[in-house]
């Protein structure tokens, strides 16, 4: 019986030494493991977590269709796969579209070289009632306002005749697209964070590539920078693409 108190006594007073973390350096187990307190002192930049709000979680959750491309050649859409992935994206999270591309011919301003040059231009449209875009995808030659396209060079100079006998100068016919090949890589459900982790690629060149899905993409509308059959120079409100 003696035996049995002194082993209590002697275990009770490990246990309070224990607890108070005198035994931490022999057992090895921390006597405050549960609490863990080095763990909030190895915190880095703390202040910097926040929890989300409602519309946050909801813009993050919402989904959208994104368009990585054009891309030259399947080459190019396998090199741009192998990046995607070795960025972190899902490789589940994209599908390869191949589509054959009919020409484009614009007519369209000579370069603007200047700022008033390219006010005094989109005035006088303006006030004809000539509908303008801005020319994408060709930094050569920003900036160039486009007036019309058409799917082949003998409209595009049909149309830019009609322009001239309106005393309309600094026109030109500009070959936008050949026939061919188009290649992208679609993304038809992309959340927040696929869109943002798209868009700030450190790849900076196919960052520049994504784009916003649209109905021009698969079925360009009259008029659309998709869009390759003949629109002649429209009388309407005045336009202007960003």
């Amino acid at each position: 019986m003696r035996t049995l108190v002194l082993i209590l006594a002697i275990a009770n007073a490990l246990f309070f030494g224990w607890s108070r973390g005198w035994l931490d350096g022999v057992t090895g187990v921390p006597a405050d493991g549960g609490h863990e307190p080095q763990r909030m002192a190895r915190q880095v930049n703390p202040e910097r977590v926040s929890l989300l709000g409602q519309e946050a979680r909801a813009a993050l959750q919402k989904t959208s269709c994104l368009v990585l491309g054009p891309l030259a050649d399947a080459e190019a859409l396998r090199a741009a796969q192998t990046a995607l992935v070795k960025a972190g994206v899902p490789a589940n999270a994209f599908a390869p579209r191949q589509e054959a591309m009919a020409p484009v011919w614009a007519v369209a301003t000579i370069r603007l070289g200047t700022k008033d040059f390219q006010a005094r231009k989109e005035d006088t449209y303006k006030k004809l009632g000539i509908r303008y875009e801005y020319l994408q995808g060709h930094p050569e030659e920003d900036p160039t306002l486009v007036l019309s396209r058409h799917d082949s060079e003998r409209a595009a100079q049909a149309a830019l005749a009609q322009l001239e006998a309106r005393a309309l100068k600094g026109l030109r016919v500009l070959p936008l697209q050949a026939t061919g090949q188009r290649s992208e890589l679609v993304f038809a459900q992309a959340d927040g964070l696929l869109q943002a982790r798209l868009r700030n690629l450190r790849d900076t060149d196919l960052a520049a590539k994504v784009r916003d899905c649209s109905p021009s993409t698969s079925n360009p509308a009259p008029g659309s920078a998709g869009a390759t059959a003949q629109q002649p120079p429209s009388s309407g409100p005045a336009a202007k693409a960003g």
